[in-house]
């Protein structure tokens, strides 16, 4: 799904002599290398402020106790998502209230957040899932007109972009109070081990989440709210600064190799690409198709008799889980559908054409025996 060591060799003497410089230093954590690389991503984002984090799932619990949200407060979040998206909110005791998903974009339907607001909602987490920006110029209207706090789980989208209607271009988590994502090695910016981050325009809240992200503390042993231990070690930020002025060309990469796989299943009556707004820069973290009138599992399987590998992101929706049993939802009848016909086909920055040739080749073949 992802080849990492073709992409460590193109890079290999920057990555090695930048590990080795932390080494030699033996600044293993808060090295200086940490916070060039916040600074870094600041200008990138052009945002104001990153605090780095130990991983992406750390970085939500810090956006959340950070925003001051207390047990019983309401979050609306899709269910159709990632494990660590709902799995944060319930470790803080949060009310978890699902959302409905759009079937085209797989992002967290706009329409469908209106009417699960109640006096007790708190907050609305935007997940930009596989690469795709969720509707943000929809959802930050709605999060302003009832005052609600948006967290955008970036985990999957660094380095893509919104076009709101007025021609304004954000980077995707800074558009809502605050963003998180993950540095997961897979991700496009991925290190070589666990890693995260947050970043915001609001100094305050910056402020705050450095806190809990240290213990509660802003002064060495002076603990002044509940807070975490979640650091950003600097070997991973020396990997972190190598591979960040590589992003746009990775993000470029997978947007072509997306191309290859769109043109090649266009109008294809039982395969349905992925759909991207014309406003959104879509940076293909996964590429994940729809299938209909044919048994996904079964094209997995013998995809898998040919050498080439897929996912199934994701097979059970949050509500399903064993752990939300109790958590009541409402009308998720296109997240329960998505979750039997989506498939995840290879997609990363060393794809080859001869790759793409044999994986489309075969999966076009696979799905016309199954119809």
């Amino acid at each position: 799904m992802v080849d990492l060591k073709s992409q460590y060799q193109k890079i290999k003497s920057e990555v090695d002599a930048a590990m080795q410089e932390v080494i030699d230093t033996t600044a293993f954590i808060n090295g200086p290398q940490v916070g060039l690389f916040a600074k870094e991503l600041e200008s990138y984002l052009d945002v104001k402020h990153v605090i780095p984090c130990a991983n992406g799932t750390d970085s939500l619990q810090i956006a959340m106790m950070a925003l001051g949200l207390e047990p019983g407060d309401e979050v609306i979040t899709p269910s159709f998502t990632y494990i660590a998206t709902v799995e944060v909110v319930a470790l803080l005791k949060l009310n978890i209230v699902f959302c409905e998903v759009n079937p085209d974009t797989f992002c967290m339907d706009a329409n469908a957040i209106e009417k699960l607001i109640t006096p007790k909602t708190k907050a609305i987490v935007a997940v930009h899932l596989y690469g795709q920006t969720a509707d943000m110029e929809s959802i930050m209207a709605i999060a302003n007109k009832h005052n609600l706090y948006v967290i955008e789980d970036n985990a999957q989208a660094i380095g893509g972009y919104y076009t709101f209607k007025d021609g304004t271009r954000k980077a995707n988590g800074t558009i809502g109070h605050v963003g998180s994502t993950s540095f997961f090695p897979s991700k496009n910016l991925g290190c070589y081990g666990d890693g995260g981050a947050l970043c915001t325009n609001d100094s305050v809240l910056a402020e705050k989440m450095k806190m809990v992200a240290n213990h509660g503390q802003r002064q060495k042993y002076i603990h002044e709210i509940v807070g975490c231990n979640s650091r950003l070690d600097t070997l991973q930020a020396a990997v972190l600064r190598v591979k960040l002025p590589h992003l746009d060309e990775y993000c470029a990469a997978r947007r072509k190799a997306a191309d290859y796989y769109n043109q090649a299943f266009a109008n294809h009556p039982n395969i349905k690409t992925p759909y991207c707004p014309d406003n959104i820069y879509h940076v293909y973290h996964q590429y994940t198709l729809t299938l209909n009138g044919v048994d996904r599992d079964q094209v997995q399987n013998l995809l898998k008799e040919k050498g080439i590998p897929s996912m199934i992101y994701y097979p059970i929706p949050a509500h399903k889980q064993k752990i939300f049993e109790g958590v009541k939802s409402f009308d998720l009848d296109t997240t329960e559908s998505l979750t039997t016909q989506v498939i995840s086909l290879p997609i990363h920055t060393e794809m080859t054409d001869e790759q793409q040739k044999y994986i489309v080749e075969n999966f076009i073949n696979i799905v016309n025996s199954l119809k």
